[in-house]
This record gives C-alpha cells, structure tokens and sequence, in this order.
C-alpha cells in the first residue's frame, strides 16, 4: 500500500478513486505524564511521553486509514493530511485523525 501526501505517485497512473478514508485514534493523557510534561514545560525540554503517545497515535490512526483503503480494494492512498486535536475537558485527550483518497493504481 503505497500512502502519500501529494495528490499522485509519480510514474503511476490513477486508475480509479475509491472514495475517502479517514484513520482516527484519540489517546487519554495520564495524571503523571501531564504532571512531568508540566515540569518539563516550566524549566524546558522536550516531553518523551507525549511523543510516545503521539507516536502511537499515530500509527494507530495509520492503519485504520489503510485498512479502510484496502476494503475498498485500493492499493494507495493519496492527498494525505494529518491533524492533531487536543479535546476532552482541560485537554485531557489527544486525538489524531488522518483523510486521503484510496485509489486503484495501475
């Protein structure tokens, strides 16, 4: 599965738009991990927790994203956008949603 975000792959032809997929996955934040990132904010540094979770976030909206493709028959995903939202009350969750366009290539 070939998944990229511009609106073709070079040297490939579109053979058929399969319709738009959509990976979502929304993580909870831990009481602790918010606590350090929190010290860690104050004094500076990076977060390796958050990153975690956006990490794994990620990956798991990834693959919801080309498991949607692959039931439509695709074999690319193309147009990729990736958008991260923090919701939940006091931004407790993170959320990470991923759209393209599944497409048969040739």
């Amino acid at each position: 599965m070939i998944l990229t975000t511009t609106p073709s792959v070079e040297g490939q032809s579109i053979e058929q738009y399969c319709g738009i997929v959509i990976g979502e996955a929304v993580m909870g934040a831990n009481l602790f991990k918010d606590m350090f990132a929190s010290i860690r904010d104050i004094v500076g540094g990076r977060s390796g927790s958050y990153e975690d979770e956006l990490t794994r976030a990620r990956k798991m909206a990834f693959a919801e994203l080309e498991q949607e493709a692959r039931n439509m028959g695709a074999n690319a995903v193309v147009g990729i956008d990736i958008d991260y939202e923090v919701i939940g009350e006091k931004g407790s969750m993170l959320m990470v949603s991923i759209s393209g366009t599944a497409v048969k290539l040739s």
